[in-house]
């Protein structure tokens, strides 16, 4: 957050803009309990000390009582800001992160892939950190703007040298704070970009657990170790000595922020308490040599800490609100992305162009696909026709674009030139829930969801028929290992099919697909993880699918695979980094639709 109050805080936060305006009232109501409360103990001490007839508590009872009522008004006003501080909050922070979730996934799928970790934190823990900044900040900030000029001026009214000096010493306390802004700038944002790096390294250490185990190396790194001296076992070396740096490193920078704020609080501290030293040895010396009256002294002194608070309360809370504003930062480039390729891709995403509804018959059409990738287009000048009642099989190396291929037919990414048709109409402009209803998509990794099997199996809408399920798990294997699970379709499974094996799932995943009454099947790498006889057999259900008259198209490169292909397309990749290449118009790309997973998206 750029500035002290991001408009754009208050465009994606509604609970933030009644705060604002009942924080503003109560700053206002604290102000003036300030001054009335200062006036009538400055008029109570003067006369108890000036007038010894009237030491008595009768003789200022009215004073007492506004005094108390001023006292009282202030300490609820707190309170009551405070409340609603934390209460808005809570809001603000639960908006903002489904705000951003939201916003996350409309990403298109590679923009997603690189902002995945990024994403997370902030949504998982960085947004919480505004409610530092709402409930210490943001009030402090109001009174700073509030009570210091209104305080001032009721000095000045009374004491002129008292309002000269603090008019002098005020803006040091600004100064110093711009110098340690200028000092820390950037540290919260550098922490966040450390905190999502370290939660990249340590999804990777965890992803490669299951596989490190399998082959008994969670203990110890390759046993080609430079380092021979170290045993097997030693922490130094093990997968828990990772985490165990990771983690030190995580804490060395928090701790590095924190001393960072303690150390400028304590600045902001000995700044202000030397200002209101310079008033208060001012007024002493001048009631010494009676140069002034002694209700003006006692009102300047008490008034001249509360000029000062405010100020000194940012700057000690400014570093509190830091973490949060930083991730607050991050979820607006997500909400509000900077103009360009991207943004117009998203804008278009937003709006999809609506078309009558149609019975598609899943003849598609290729033309000239490319997409750029890293170090060139992968992808490159893709040209195909995916047509019913036959298999078509994309294959070429790796990395050559053959998954980016069906995300272009999908519709989930926008090719840098080239356009992908179905039945004739662009992708672009088929309505995403009739295309994708019709559609039964097999990615390399598929999602299953936590639940049973049978809410797994019906992902993609109810199957026709028990025959149906019946033949597609004869086709996978998968009614084999039903039969080894006590409660069959209802086996309850985790996060990404935790309690099943890698095989189990995929054979599910492939179930679900041929059960599905889908008319086109996109597959990529259907046969992984499969043996040579569930292989076969699997394929063979695809060929029965197109032979009914689906458009069955394959991602693979196995030769069992490329035997029952029909057609057989190459797609090649071109390595050599340069410019994108544009259409023959030069015009701007049209955007793609949302990242919703197309396996889900027509539930």
């Amino acid at each position: 957050m750029a500035r002290p109050v991001d408009p754009r805080l208050w465009r994606h936060a509604r609970s933030a803009r009644r705060y604002l305006g009942l924080s503003v009232g109560l700053s206002l109501l604290t102000t003036g309990c300030i001054v009335v409360g200062a006036l009538a103990l400055a008029r109570v001490l003067a006369g108890v000390i000036t007038e010894p007839g009237q030491r008595t508590i009768g003789s200022w009872t009215a004073e007492l009582v506004v005094f108390a009522l001023a006292v009282l008004c202030r300490v609820t006003a707190t309170w009551w800001q405070s409340r609603l501080a934390h209460r808005a909050g809570a809001q603000v922070v639960a908006e903002l992160e489904t705000a951003a979730l939201a916003a996350g996934a409309q990403l298109p799928p590679r923009e997603l892939e690189s902002h995945r970790t990024e994403l997370a934190v902030v949504v998982g823990s960085g947004l919480s950190g505004l409610r530092a900044y709402l409930a210490g900040y943001l009030p402090a900030l109001i009174l700073a703007c509030l009570v210091p000029p209104v305080v001032l001026a009721v000095i000045a009214v009374h004491d002129w040298v008292s309002g000269a000096i603090i008019a002098v010493t005020l803006p040091l306390i600004p100064i110093f704070m711009i110098l340690i802004g200028l000092l820390t700038q950037g540290k919260s944002a550098d922490t966040l970009t450390a905190t999502t790096r370290l939660s990249d390294q340590l999804l990777d250490l965890f992803a490669g657990m299951p596989t490190l185990r399998a082959l008994g190396r969670e203990t110890s790194r390759a046993a080609a170790d430079p380092n021979p001296a170290a045993e097997p076992g030693d922490p130094a070396r093990s997968m828990a000595g990772r985490v165990r740096e990771l983690g030190d490193a995580l804490h060395h920078r928090t701790m590095s922020a924190l001393r960072l704020a303690f150390l400028s609080s304590m600045v902001l501290e000995m700044l202000a308490t030397l200002c209101v030293a310079l008033v208060a040895v001012s007024i002493g010396m001048r009631l010494v040599f009676g140069h002034m009256g002694l209700h003006a002294g006692l009102l300047a002194l008490i008034l001249a800490p509360e000029v000062y608070l405010p100020l000194r309360a940012v700057g000690e809370r400014f570093h509190a609100a830091q973490d949060g504003m930083a991730a607050a930062e991050r979820a607006f480039a997500i909400l509000e992305p900077d103009s360009g390729p991207a943004a117009a891709t998203r804008s278009t995403a937003a709006s999809p162009p609506s078309s009558p509804r149609r019975n598609l018959h899943g003849r598609i059409e290729i033309r000239g696909v490319s997409v750029a990738a890293r170090d060139g287009y992968a992808p490159r000048d893709l040209s195909a026709v995916l047509r019913p009642g036959a298999v078509t099989v994309l294959t070429g190396p790796n990395g050559c674009g053959k998954s980016t291929a069906l995300q272009a037919v999908l519709g989930l990414i926008t090719p840098d030139t080239g356009t992908v048709t179905v039945d004739g109409t662009p992708v672009r402009d088929l309505d995403p829930d009739e295309f994708w209803s019709c559609v039964a998509w097999l990615p390399q990794r598929p999602v299953l969801i936590p639940g049973t099997l049978r809410a797994n199996l019906e992902l993609l809408g109810p199957p026709s028929g028990t025959d149906q399920i019946e033949a597609a798990c004869a086709a996978t294997g998968f009614d084999a290992v039903l039969d080894t699970l006590p409660d069959r379709w209802d086996t309850v499974v985790g996060t990404g099919g935790i309690g099943l094996s890698l095989g189990q799932r995929q054979r599910l995943a492939l179930t679900r697909t041929l059960a599905a009454p889908r008319s086109i099947l996109l597959l990529d790498e259907p046969t992984a993880h499969l043996d040579d006889t569930a292989e076969a057999t699997v394929l063979a259900a695809l060929v029965n699918r197109a032979h009914a008259g689906a458009t069955v198209v394959v991602v693979a490169h196995r030769p069992s695979v490329l035997a029952i292909a029909d057609h057989v397309v190459e797609v090649h990749a071109d390595s050599a980094p340069g410019s994108v290449p544009r259409d023959a118009s030069g015009a701007s790309k049209p955007g793609g639709w949302p990242m919703v997973d197309a396996e889900v998206a027509a539930r």
